[in-house]
């Protein structure tokens, strides 16, 4: 019975030794394995995703040139400053914000713009009641300013009302602007040939046709006594008449009689 107790205690302390060992064993493995890192590095800090695109948007500026464009000089501000005005005069020349009038196309018109810029500059469309203009050219009215009752035009054989007058001239007589001006419009139609329609200020308009070798495009300005044309061929409907110059007067857009404010 002894025998058989120390038998069984030795196998008990076998037993005992045997797991100590195998915990010793894994104990050191588990060591060694936190150690090694499973063969990578470890990072102490924390990664965290686009801290590289944080770190750059948030970095302070850094003292260096500025982008931002220095002031011209007061010389360069003065041509600035006059180039701008000379748009300004430009766009109301051509008529650009409201597209009365085109933007010119051809060296004529072209040429316009610097005899309008440099008319602009001095002349003042305010023409009145108390104005007065020059005859366009010299020469019998053939046929008078009628709008209340009828008279006659030979050439077409009828009665009816006229809107202006028929002056007489000779062909190839000069014509000249009846006032300051800005031509409106430039134009041709079957009974009064080529025309131009001109602004005298304050809502005062002129029409002035039969004309030839018209001297004047949309959007120039014209002074008082310059040079517009020539007295062309009569159209078909003034044969009889012969050879004249059409001059029509608005106020309002309302027909005057143009006789009231010659000279």
């Amino acid at each position: 019975m002894k025998e058989k107790m120390n038998q069984m205690f030795k196998d008990k302390l076998f037993l005992v030794m045997l797991v100590l060992g195998l915990l010793t064993i894994v104990a050191a493995a588990g060591v060694a394995t936190m150690r090694n890192g499973g063969g990578q590095e470890q990072n102490p800090y924390v990664d965290m995703q686009g801290q590289g695109d944080f770190l750059a948007e948030n970095q302070l500026p850094t003292a260096g040139p500025s982008n931002e464009p220095e002031p011209a000089p007061p010389v360069i501000r003065e041509q600035l400053a006059e180039n701008n005005q000379d748009t300004v005069i430009a766009e109301e020349i051509y008529g650009a914000a409201d597209n009365r009038t085109k933007i010119p196309e051809t060296p004529e018109e072209a040429k316009a713009v610097d005899s309008g810029l440099d008319a602009a500059a001095s002349l003042v469309l305010n023409f009145s009641d108390s104005s007065k203009m020059l005859w366009p050219v010299r020469g019998n009215v053939v046929l008078d300013y009628n709008m209340e009752s009828t008279i006659y035009f030979p050439t077409l054989d009828q009665y009816k009302c006229n809107p202006g007058l028929v002056i007489q001239g000779e062909i190839s007589d000069p014509v000249y602007a009846p006032a300051n001006a800005r031509v409106l419009e430039a134009g041709t139609n079957e009974e009064i040939g080529n025309y131009l329609v001109l602004d005298l200020g304050n809502d005062y308009s002129v029409v002035c046709g039969q004309l030839k070798e018209v001297a004047a495009v949309a959007g120039e300005y014209l002074e008082k006594g310059q040079l517009m044309g020539y007295v062309a061929e009569p159209t078909k409907y003034y044969t009889i008449e012969g050879s004249n110059i059409f001059l029509e007067m608005k106020h309002r857009d309302a027909p005057v009689d143009p006789l009231d404010y010659l000279e």
